[in-house]
């Protein structure tokens, strides 16, 4: 039969859940893969994993079969789940979209056999003898046999590592009809199977596999050397087989069979084919070298009780539009295999079509003896892929995937709260590296769904992006000699002055006047009693001005009437202290203001202080923050469902200073009780200081960045406790700032998860992120003629890209 229609012998006769009865008696338990990320693991997790699924497969019952199906497919990328509302956005989502990548589908089938039966004595066309379906009952031994794979499943997916997930009907029927309608996309065809072609539609099929113990080199592993990311100084890691997994970038599908045999039965069969060579050894240099492999499987197999003899199968199905592209592929797919020290067969004819059939799971039984190798179990597991694409979340900041370039969505929010306790970030790069450039894309799209943030700049990097929403935006610009408009004593009425109010005001006055002291309960009660007589009494214009000159009239008998202990309060080093910011004192100008102007920060969603006078000024830049502090919490605070990020850029600047350690600090305790996140970005870990107010930072920062460093990584990796692959990860980044697809590469860790992104964006997006340089110059050169960025960035871009 070299024609099948599908419709005339349809394989599955039932679906129950997930769970199959197949016209061949056959019941079939389906399960769909969520593998972890390519480039994501490390030697000991490939070990891990294998160590895992030989825990979940010894134990299944003689006469079962597990199928592992990888199917890989040339995809165009739709944009379908980017934002595309915005300037920014729209240029994003055009940018991507119809970029080719591979998908990935990752199966796994448990199958039990009509009768237990595994020996066929050829293959079988499984179209071939169906005539009327057979269809088996739900017995004991089904059932049995179900719930054994119900637990080889739970252990799978308790390594945490590894998902499998029950298939449900419908996906169980899309994946027959994909199958034996060939891949094709809108049409139905027939299957067109002879000696000369295999056709399906307008695919042509090809098949290579690994049916015998000769196709084997010398051992196998684990996992294997990448020889793309690994240098002098770090080896990283791939899967065995990786190299006909997503990298091959061809249509094809990845089947591995294991046959679970009755383990004395093939065990007798290979001493019977060892004392068959041993006789006719002498007769030929082969029959030496098949000797030496078949000695070698027996002897690991009696070296180890916990070996499990079984049979298997690997074959790789591969697909084309044109007949003359086979070639090509199976010399890329020869490649690999040479690679790992595999010899594959190359079946013809009959026997191609067959292998085409039975890779089919509800068929996967038909391999006959001369089809399936004899080896332990822990060797055929070392041939399973245990990766597969960059996940994208459902929600979060666009990045790119290391593999293809296409957009990876990574929540690195997490409102959940799955992968991290606390949504604090730290972004570490030299520079020169896009430091500025990546927290723009990170702060934009923060924006841009809603997130409201402050920015605390000592360089002037945002005020480009910031222009992009005109009405949505402020910046706060400190001037030598001038106030920042914000008075923290201010209330618009009585019922502002609530009891959160009060630990603020008193918080912010013991760190004006207290920076270096321990404030103990008793002080902080005497002050907060203070301040609620100061507005008892004094009821309008309040400010520090207003303050500092209550107590100073009242000074002779203020304690006595509120009943505080003098110790509690010592009002000489109070007004002393504070003379400074208030009448004449250096640092009045900071606060000569009674009008308080949050109010123009209120309803803005991005709010940039730009604190680049006074980055050398350690006593105005501390106020600065303490006002900004006082600021936050008054108005973006005020709302603790919306959600709000704060950023110290140029942080190391700011962190020359012991008491502005201390007060980034203070954020760092206070984002707890916010639905809030602080970033900070430094060049080197090294600028924090080595200290326990940094511990406790960097302790509450679980979303790590950090870009290339000619340097190397070994503080880092000290600092934030980074595992070896982490570091070998970092090793590997590398940029490409040239040709049509420019992109830096990041390592990005959320917790416990790590990777290797990259960062490529539109011409329209760069435009928007650059911060320095002559395109930028040229850039708000045009803004300032037109006062509109969007228009700005377009002619730019027009004019810059059409010469």
């Amino acid at each position: 039969m070299n024609k099948i229609n599908l419709t005339s012998y349809h394989p599955i006769v039932d679906i129950q859940d997930n769970v199959v009865f197949a016209n061949n008696g056959n019941i079939v338990v389906c399960f769909k893969g969520v593998l972890p990320e390519i480039y994501s693991l490390s030697e000991k997790d490939f070990e891990d994993m294998h160590g895992a699924w030989f825990q979940a497969v010894k134990s299944l019952p003689t006469g079962c079969m597990v199928h592992k199906q990888d199917v890989y497919l040339k995809q165009k990328y739709t944009s379908s789940q980017l934002p595309n509302t915005t300037f920014l956005e729209k240029a994003t989502h055009e940018h991507f979209k119809g970029r080719e990548f591979m998908e990935h589908r990752s199966y796994l089938f448990f199958i039990l056999t009509k009768n237990n039966a595994l020996n066929n004595s050829k293959f079988v066309n499984p179209f071939r003898s169906v005539s009327k379906s057979i269809l088996r009952e739900m017995d004991e031994t089904a059932n049995s046999f179900i719930g054994s794979v119900s637990d080889s499943v739970s252990f799978i997916n308790n390594s945490r590592k590894i998902e499998f997930i029950p298939l449900e009907a419908k996906e169980i029927h899309n994946l027959t009809n994909n199958y034996f309608n060939g891949f094709n996309e809108g049409f139905d065809t027939d299957i067109l199977l002879d000696k000369s072609n295999a056709n399906i539609g307008e695919h042509y099929f090809d098949a290579l596999a690994v049916n015998s113990e000769l196709c084997f080199g010398e051992s196998v592993q684990t996992s294997k050397t990448n020889e793309r990311f690994t240098s002098d100084d770090f080896v990283f890691h791939q899967g065995f087989i990786d190299g006909i997994g997503l990298t091959l970038n061809e249509n094809h599908i990845v089947n591995q069979i294991i046959y679970l045999d009755d383990k004395q039965k093939w065990r007798k069969q290979l001493d019977k084919k060892v004392e068959e060579l041993n006789k006719s050894s002498n007769f030929g240099s082969q029959n030496k070298v098949v000797l030496q492999k078949i000695q070698h499987i027996l002897d690991q197999i009696n070296a180890d009780d916990h070996a499990r003899v079984i049979r298997g199968h690997l074959n790789i199905i591969y697909w084309s539009r044109e007949a003359r592209e086979l070639d090509r592929i199976a010399s890329r797919i020869k490649t690999e295999f040479k690679e790992i020290d595999i010899t594959p067969y190359y079946p013809r004819g009959e026997e191609r079509k067959n292998y085409i059939l039975n890779s089919y799971c509800c068929f996967a039984s038909n391999f006959s003896n001369e089809d399936l190798y004899v080896t332990d179990l822990k060797h055929a597991l070392c041939l399973l892929i245990n990766n597969s694409n960059y996940k994208s979340d459902s929600t979060g900041i666009i990045f790119n995937d290391r593999e293809h370039n296409i957009p990876v969505l990574k929540d690195v929010w997490d409102e959940k709260k799955k992968r991290i306790k606390a949504r604090n970030f730290a972004i570490f790069a030299p520079t020169g590296e896009g430091k500025s450039f990546l927290a723009n894309n990170i702060l934009r799209q923060y924006f841009e769904s809603g997130v409201r943030l402050v920015i605390i700049d000592l360089g002037g990097s945002y005020t480009k992006f910031a222009k992009l929403y005109p009405e949505q935006y402020t910046v706060l610009r400190y001037e030598s000699g001038k106030n920042l408009g914000i008075n923290p004593f201010y209330i618009s009425d009585v019922n502002d002055l609530n009891p959160e109010r009060l630990e603020d005001l008193s918080v912010f006055l013991f760190e004006l006047f207290a920076s270096d002291l321990k404030v103990t309960k008793a002080q902080a009660v005497s002050v907060k009693k203070i301040l609620r007589y100061y507005y008892k009494e004094v009821g309008i214009q309040h400010s520090l001005n207003s303050f500092y000159e209550f107590i100073e009239t009242n000074q002779s008998d203020l304690l006595e009437r509120l009943k505080i202990h003098p110790d509690y309060f010592n009002i000489t080093n109070f007004l002393h202290i504070m003379s400074e910011y208030v009448g004449d004192g250096l640092y009045s100008f900071l606060f000569e203001v009674s009008e308080d102007q949050t109010y123009k920060i209120e309803d803005k969603r991005l709010i940039v202080f730009e604190l680049d006078e006074v980055k050398d000024n350690k006593e105005i830049l501390s106020v600065m923050l303490k006002l900004i502090k006082s600021a936050i919490q008054r108005t973006i605070w005020k709302n603790r469902a919306e959600k709000g990020i704060i950023l110290f850029d140029e942080f190391a600047k700011q962190l020359k200073f012991d008491n502005v350690l201390e007060s980034v600090e203070f954020y760092y305790q206070a984002i707890r009780k916010q639905n809030g996140a602080i970033g900070i970005i430094l060049q080197s870990i090294n600028q924090l200081p080595n200290n326990s107010t940094s511990a406790s930072i960097l302790e509450n920062t679980q979303v790590i960045y950090s870009l290339n460093n000619e340097k190397g990584y070994d503080e880092l990796q000290k600092r934030l406790n980074l595992s070896s692959h982490d570091l070998n990860q970092l090793k590997s980044i590398k940029n490409n700032l040239t040709g049509p697809r420019k992109y830096t590469e990041m390592f990005i860790k959320i917790g416990k998860e790590s990777n290797i992104f990259r960062l490529e964006v539109p011409k329209k997006v760069f435009a928007a992120y650059l911060t320095d340089g002559s395109e930028n110059d040229a850039i708000m050169a045009i803004y300032k003629k037109h006062n509109c960025m969007k228009k700005a960035i377009n002619e730019y871009i027009k004019t810059e890209y059409s010469s």
